[in-house]
């Protein structure tokens, strides 16, 4: 179990949260680090999914993008009040400036950070991500990144360059920094 007291004695939730890009690999990532360190695992995407009663993409066609960011951040209010969890974000999450803060004031948060042109290669042929439903879905993507990157460099604590790392290597890329900052991970 992973002890988080020397990080933050006077905080009562202790979480480490996985920002970045959609495709960039935050909920694969996330479900091993989560195993490595035996701490429960949170996609917030399949918790919406799980509370709408459908997928995201069908929501945002019915409701709308302001629809879903208003449950986006309820959602990750309540994920970031449990105690010792690991919570991967949905790609959009650090738009809300609230989010930011529960996920930054409230545990670790790394930013997954890989460029557009990885993701586009990794992300090509899927049809469930709605933003990524346009014409140029590259250019989408490029656009995302010069918005959002700020965002989740504002918000993150740790920046892991993906690249071409094996999960495994993430993995233990994540630990270390955690570690080098003080967390102690048993």
């Amino acid at each position: 179990m992973a002890s988080f007291d020397k990080l933050a004695p006077d905080r009562v939730t202790r979480v480490i949260g996985l920002v970045g890009l959609p495709g960039s690999g935050k909920s694969t990532v996330g479900r091993q680090l989560a195993r490595r360190l035996q701490l429960p695992f949170y996609d917030s995407d399949h918790v919406i999914e799980e509370r709408l009663g459908c997928p995201i993409r069908v929501a945002f066609e019915r409701d709308g993008e302001p629809a879903f960011r208003d449950l986006e951040e309820a959602v990750l209010d309540e994920l970031t009040q449990i105690p010792r969890a690991v919570i991967s974000t949905g790609g959009g999450a650090v738009i809300r400036p609230a989010t930011r803060q529960h996920l930054r004031e409230r545990g670790q948060v790394v930013y997954l950070n890989s460029t557009p042109d990885e993701i586009f290669r990794r992300l090509r042929h899927d049809v469930n991500r709605p933003l990524l439903q346009v014409a140029d879905p590259l250019s989408r993507l490029r656009d995302l990144y010069a918005q959002r990157d700020p965002l989740y460099r504002e918000t993150a604590h740790f920046v892991i360059e993906t690249g071409r790392p094996s999960v495994a290597t993430l993995v233990n890329m994540i630990v270390m920094q955690l570690e080098l900052s003080g967390v102690t991970l048993n």
